[in-house]
């Protein structure tokens, strides 16, 4: 059984590796930008 569940994981592997040679690097998701607070008002003395 434990002979099996390498031989799953090897090809796990080489399907990962074969897909990402095909269709290129897993694609990241851009980072969410942070939203700044800005004080618009204008300030009066």
């Amino acid at each position: 059984m434990d002979y099996i569940e390498k031989v799953l994981e090897k090809l796990k592997e080489l399907a990962g590796r074969l897909i990402e040679s095909l269709l290129g690097p897993e694609t990241e998701p851009e980072p969410e930008l942070i939203p700044i607070p800005v004080d618009n008002r204008s300030r009066r003395r």
